[in-house]
């Protein structure tokens, strides 16, 4: 994203939606690690356990119980 694109986006949709598109933009990558940390604790903690927990990767996993 240049910063004219930026300028762009805060006179036309407001200074708050820009703000949070970029810190969205940002984060991504964090918020994919963090996700892929959260699934390989999952695993392992199920593994500890010897219980199995379904891990079809279907996005919603939180009505899910260990």
């Amino acid at each position: 994203m240049e910063v004219n694109e930026l300028i762009n986006l805060m006179v036309n949709n407001g200074f708050a939606i820009a703000v949070a598109a970029y810190l969205l933009i940002r984060l991504e990558k964090q918020i994919n690690n963090l996700s892929g940390s959260i699934n390989k604790l999952n695993t392992i903690i199920s593994t500890k356990l010897g219980v199995v927990i379904d891990s079809d990767g279907s996005g919603d996993d939180s009505h899910k119980v260990a």
